[in-house]
C-alpha cells in the first residue's frame, strides 16, 4: 500500500502500535475521563403499527456547525425514530436505511440516490476525524468487509464521539453511537453530501 506521504505514525501511543478499535476506545476513555456535555434526551412512547408499545429516546440537541438545511435534513430523520425496518420501504410503516436517508434529504427537496452503494458515490470522502453532522457513513455486513450494506446520517459529532442515525434491521430507525465495536468493525467510509 502506497503511503501518503508522511512521517507521522497516526496509531502510536507511547511507542506502540494500536488498531483502530483500540485508539478509538483510548481515545472514548480519555473524553469520559475529561468529562462528558449532557446531551437532553427525551423518551416518548410510541405504538408500532402491530400495536405493540416501544419506548423511544430521542436526543433534543441541535447538531452544532450544521447549516440550516442540514438541521432541517437532521430533525426529519429523527421524526422517523421508532419506524420499523422494512427492506425497500420509505415510509413510517417500514423503511431501510437507504430509505430514511432518502426521505431526509427529500425534506430540502435534495433528490439523492436509492440505495446505499450509490448513496456511497454522492459526495467527497471524508476522514473519520473531520466528520460532522450531515456526513453520511457506510458500513459493511461483516467486519472487515468491503461491500456496503448499511448507511447512515451523521446527528452529531463533537470531541466526545460521533452520534448517527440509521434504520436497523433489528432496532428500526434508531440513534446510535459510532464508537461502538459493532459498528468500527463494519465502517468502510464516510462521505460529506454536495449541498
Amino acid at each position: 500500500m502506497a503511503s501518503c506521504g508522511g512521517s507521522r505514525k497516526v496509531n502510536y501511543r507511547n511507542g506502540r502500535y494500536y488498531s483502530a478499535r483500540d485508539m478509538a476506545r483510548i481515545k472514548a476513555a480519555e473524553r469520559n475521563r475529561r468529562g462528558r456535555v449532557p446531551v437532553s434526551k427525551a423518551k416518548t412512547k410510541t405504538t408500532t403499527p402491530t400495536g405493540r408499545a416501544k419506548i423511544v429516546t430521542k436526543r433534543s440537541s441541535t447538531p452544532l456547525n450544521a447549516s440550516r438545511e442540514m438541521v432541517t435534513v437532521i430533525e426529519t430523520a429523527r421524526s422517523y425514530q421508532g419506524t420499523p425496518y422494512k427492506y425497500g420501504g420509505t415510509t413510517r410503516m417500514g423503511m431501510d436505511c437507504s430509505g430514511l436517508l432518502y426521505n431526509a434529504f427529500a425534506a430540502i427537496d435534495v433528490p439523492i440516490p436509492r440505495s446505499s452503494n450509490e448513496q456511497a458515490l454522492w459526495g467527497n470522502p471524508v476522514k473519520p476525524q473531520d466528520l460532522k453532522a450531515g456526513d453520511l457513513l457506510f458500513f459493511g455486513a461483516s467486519p472487515g468487509s468491503s461491500t456496503i450494506t448499511h448507511v447512515g446520517l451523521v446527528t452529531e459529532a463533537t470531541p466526545e464521539g460521533v452520534q448517527f442515525i440509521h434504520s436497523s434491521s433489528s432496532s428500526g430507525v434508531i440513534e446510535n453511537s459510532l464508537e461502538t465495536d459493532y459498528y468500527l468493525s463494519r465502517f468502510i467510509k464516510a462521505v460529506r453530501p454536495p449541498l
